[in-house]
């Protein structure tokens, strides 16, 4: 593992998620969390980022064997708030001595716990990593995660500090002695562009960039009509439905895409982000999920598209239990798609549909007659 650009760390399918659907099914049974009134709600603590950055990196080649040799990476960096200030979305790119790097950050907020994770991806590999979790106390942000490095487990820590409206410092340090000393690996200094600026030029967008146009078809606004299996694995047939609307964005140059659902059902409100990313070297994508209730990124989804239908699986719990789960794409034209989940309880060896949504794409006439 070589872990760098913490900081960027800091991306759904339209159809109720895995993991978000079970989690969903947790939730519903979890006691109320008690509201500590004296904690402190973090959910703007990155609203100063919000915009377009200069960024300077210095990057330690290799941490923890007394090496002392730096490189040095100019670029930039683009944050944007997502899902109603919830989330936000960091893309980075830098021209560095040993190639160009581009990192996506994705950052939720958990309401519950008052804190962020952070989840990185970079070019190369199409999948998120460990998040780095943490919170803001009186303007520095400090986020932890334990990993390992050439075999070895150490601890991660991510500072932000030095913040104010135009500047912020960003620091990532290693430890393989159980946090008494760290050892910094990674610095990036960041300045607010300003109009008319041109100290610096833009960087050139990268050319013959690995991805996929399997959900190109998606990008834009749809109305979803779900149904969904109220207890799943159980015998239940109680289904209840949703009506919505979805956003779907592409992001990363086409690397990635961002997905928003919102929609509303007679018991409760499904609120689903999904980031997805495509692996150039297994040409698969990821599928990753999160839930307005825990601010977390789910286990995620793999799969491809073969002949205009896409399946993705995974594994997760239901009611304690180890599921597997199975997403479909299927009868995809222009304006209408089909997405379906599963849960297999045996391996895989029987499946058990418990999410259906059919989604129809929003136009500017049909949105008039709404």
């Amino acid at each position: 593992m070589q872990r760098i650009l913490r900081y960027f760390l800091p991306m759904a399918l339209i159809f109720l998620p895995c993991s978000c659907h079970s989690t969903l099914a947790r939730n519903a049974t979890r006691p109320e969390a008690q509201v500590d009134i004296e904690r402190h709600d973090g959910q703007h603590d990155f609203d100063f980022e919000i915009g377009t950055w200069n960024t300077h990196l210095r990057r330690r080649l290799q941490p923890l064997t007394g090496s002392q040799h730096w490189i040095e990476c100019d670029g930039t960096s683009t944050v944007r708030r997502i899902w109603d200030g919830r989330a936000n979305l960091v893309e980075l790119e830098a021209d560095c001595p040993d190639g160009r790097f581009e990192g996506l950050n994705l950052r939720l907020y958990d309401p519950q716990s008052h804190q962020w994770s952070l989840n990185f991806a970079s070019r190369s590999s199409g999948t998120f990593s460990q998040p780095t979790v943490g919170e803001f106390r009186n303007g520095r942000g400090e986020f932890f995660d334990q990993e390992t490095l050439n075999g070895r487990t150490i601890l991660v820590r991510f500072v932000v500090s030095n913040i104010t409206p135009n500047s912020c410092r960003f620091e990532q340090s290693f430890s393989d002695n159980g946090g008494q000393t760290w050892e910094v690996n990674w610095t990036a200094l960041d300045t607010r562009t300003v109009a008319g600026d041109r100290s610096r030029p833009p960087l050139e967008r990268p050319s013959g960039q690995p991805s996929s146009g399997d959900f190109d078809f998606q990008i834009g606004a749809w109305k979803p009509h779900i149904s969904r299996l109220q207890h799943p694995l159980t015998g239940s047939t109680t289904w209840m439905e949703y009506e919505g609307r979805t956003v779907v964005e592409q992001v990363w140059h086409g690397r990635a895409n961002l997905v928003q659902l919102e929609a509303n059902g007679p018991a409760d409100q499904l609120e689903i982000l999904c980031m997805r990313l495509y692996n150039p070297h297994t040409r698969q994508w990821s599928l990753n999920y999160a839930n307005s209730r825990s601010g977390a990124l789910s286990s995620p989804l793999a799969g491809k598209f073969r002949n205009g239908r896409g399946e993705f699986y995974g594994a997760d719990q239901l009611d304690g239990k180890i599921v597997y789960v199975r997403n479909v794409v299927s009868d995809i034209t222009p304006t209408s798609c089909h997405f379906e989940q599963a849960f297999s309880a045996d391996g895989g060896k029987s499946w058990e549909t418990n999410f259906w949504e059919t989604s129809t794409r929003v136009t500017a006439e049909s949105d008039k007659t709404h």
